[in-house]
């Protein structure tokens, strides 16, 4: 039996692709080459903004007419709808299309192992039947989130969010904040290092607002974020893990706790995405951010006091309703006294459910496509900026794999999540090397091999010239 995933949107989906990658495996089931000739193909969802949905319609819709040729030859093909998506149209999906057959939601993971299992069963059949799902399942977290053979890997730490932000979807699809249980995650920690895992990426829709209140079960009975942070930098260094990321972070609940275990462990990388969204402490309360422009500014100082060579990235919403010329201006000079070296910039669209989908003033298409694109310019020139100044520097990268455009070349990251090629072997991918960066092209660096070992390096610090 084969199988065949396509996956939208973020991390966090990406993570749970691979939890059920693993059931497939341990099952019996391989990967197929596409999904035209797989017995089953997963589509994992997004609902974050109306692009991601529309993306996932049109491959369902492709999948539909493959099954539908498939069915017609007499062959099996299962069509699976998971995600956000799923649960936030739920029963409605397959009303509206029937050549879904399964749609799990994001607290129906439980479900999938007897998705295969009626797959299994079905073998002389070209249908389906129903599986009856729980009146009320919840959320678990699995064991590991590995992919295999691969030597970067995400952790996801807790489930869900509480801050309703009023464009936001994601409390609808995913529900209420929950906290995995830190023997858990060490123990995943633990077996990821174990399998020659390099970096791990720590995930939650709101990251930084984990608290796990275990009672009897922890020593101490509770822990935040930081706590944890300073747990897991304790772990990592024991199970091999050199780098450690983490992802998304709410400004309003960053700690300087958190700000002083980061500066002291050297394995959380140098590089921050925190989400301001907007420069407009008018917007930002409409937004039901829980911040405001100063604070957000406040914690950015206080971060590169403690950490000078820290790289910071961000998301910019625009276009939000009643947003006016002078709240864009208040964003674009906040990105001037930031600066970030990357953004995730998009304009503002409705999304059925949340609190600003009623909400007067709506920004016109064109004004918010012209006030992004000022946006956007920004953003390049500041990237471009920061990038210059890092010509000639020398910095430890992770070796990630081969340029799709020069196959004599490898693709690297530096702990500040900057990109750089640099020439050498395929062996060296999943290794540590450090390098001169000598050049531009774009927004990648390229560079000069000054040295690599599986672990960071510790030999020759001569490098060639630049």
């Amino acid at each position: 039996m084969t199988y065949f995933f396509e996956t939208y949107g973020c991390q966090m989906n990406s993570a749970e692709s691979a939890t059920l990658t693993l059931v497939c495996r341990e099952r019996g089931w391989t990967v197929a080459p596409n999904g035209e000739n797989a017995d089953l193909v997963l589509i994992n969802t997004c609902s974050v903004r109306l692009t991601a949905e529309q993306r996932a319609l049109g491959r369902i819709a492709l999948y539909a007419s493959i099954k539908k040729k498939r069915r017609a030859q007499g062959q099996r093909f299962a069509l699976v709808v998971a995600g956000c998506m799923a649960q936030r149209m739920e029963k409605t999906l397959k009303e509206k299309y029937p050549a879904v057959d399964y749609v799990m939601g994001t607290a129906s993971r439980s479900l999938f192992p007897l998705i295969l299992e009626t797959v299994e069963k079905n073998v002389n059949d070209i249908s389906f039947p129903e599986i009856t799902a729980e009146e009320s399942p919840e959320f678990s977290f699995s064991s590991s989130h590995l992919e295999e053979g691969q030597f970067r890997s995400f952790v996801p730490i807790m489930h869900g969010c509480n801050n309703f932000c009023s464009y936001c979807i994601v409390p609808y699809v995913r529900g209420r904040e929950i906290s995995r249980d830190p023997r858990l995650i060490l123990e995943e920690i633990r077996l990821v290092g174990e399998r020659g895992v390099r970096e791990i990426t720590l995930l939650g829709q709101n990251v930084n607002s984990y608290n796990w209140n275990g009672g009897e079960r922890l020593p101490g009975g509770e822990l935040n974020f930081a706590g944890l942070l300073r747990t897991i930098a304790a772990e990592a260094e024991k199970s091999g893990i050199k780098w450690l990321r983490f992802l998304s972070a709410n400004p309003k609940d960053f700690s300087p706790e958190t700000i002083r275990v980061m500066a002291e462990h050297p394995v959380f990388c140098r590089h921050l995405h925190l989400c301001v969204q907007h420069g407009s402490n008018r917007i930002l309360a409409a937004m039901n951010r829980g911040y405001t422009r100063e604070h957000y500014l406040s914690l950015v100082k206080e971060i590169r006091s403690a950490m000078p060579e820290i790289s910071l990235s961000t998301d910019i919403l625009i276009g939000f309703p009643g947003e006016t010329e002078e709240d864009v201006q208040e964003t674009l000079a906040l990105m001037d006294e930031v600066p970030f070296l990357y953004a995730y910039m998009y304009h503002y669209n409705p999304r059925e459910g949340t609190a600003a989908y009623n909400l007067p003033d709506r920004i016109s298409e064109e004004v918010k496509r012209e006030r992004l694109s000022r946006v956007i310019n920004l953003q390049k020139k500041h990237t471009t900026a920061l990038l210059k100044k890092r010509i000639g520097a020398r910095e430890m990268v992770l070796v990630e794999g081969i340029s799709r455009k020069n196959a004599d070349e490898l693709v690297t990251r530096t702990e500040r999540d900057e990109m750089a090629v640099v020439p050498g072997p395929a062996s060296m991918i999943g290794s540590f090397a450090e390098l001169s960066l000598s050049s531009l092209r774009g927004n990648t660096f390229r560079a000069k091999l000054c040295g690599h070992a599986a672990a960071p390096y510790q030999g020759e610090t001569s490098c060639p010239g630049v």
